[in-house]
């Protein structure tokens, strides 16, 4: 796949970028040069590698899943300015 200067005019209208007509022909061969680099990447076997995240292996930390409250109400309570059944009270911001 190639890229011409009308290409490159066209996808900067449309991306919104004001591309100057002495940069088009630059960009057009950078543009290019890409596209060449994923074309190699795409002759690549990549049957039997497995997907990843990243290239070193990591493990996250693992710990049971348990359903709490926290026990802390009594505690965040104390701070609230007002407080009704062991939950806040706030003004009413909507009519």
């Amino acid at each position: 796949m190639a890229v011409d200067k009308e290409t490159v005019r066209k996808v900067a209208r449309l991306a919104r970028i004001a591309v100057p007509e002495e940069r088009l022909e630059p960009m057009t061969r950078e543009l290019n040069g890409i596209l060449k680099w994923v074309e190699q990447l795409q002759e690549i076997d990549t049957r039997d590698v497995p997907p990843m995240t990243s290239v070193v292996h990591m493990s996250l930390k693992m710990r049971e899943d348990v359903v709490s409250d926290g026990g802390y109400a009594d505690g965040l309570m104390r701070n609230a300015p007002e407080g009704e059944d062991g939950f806040f009270t706030v003004p009413k911001v909507v009519e």
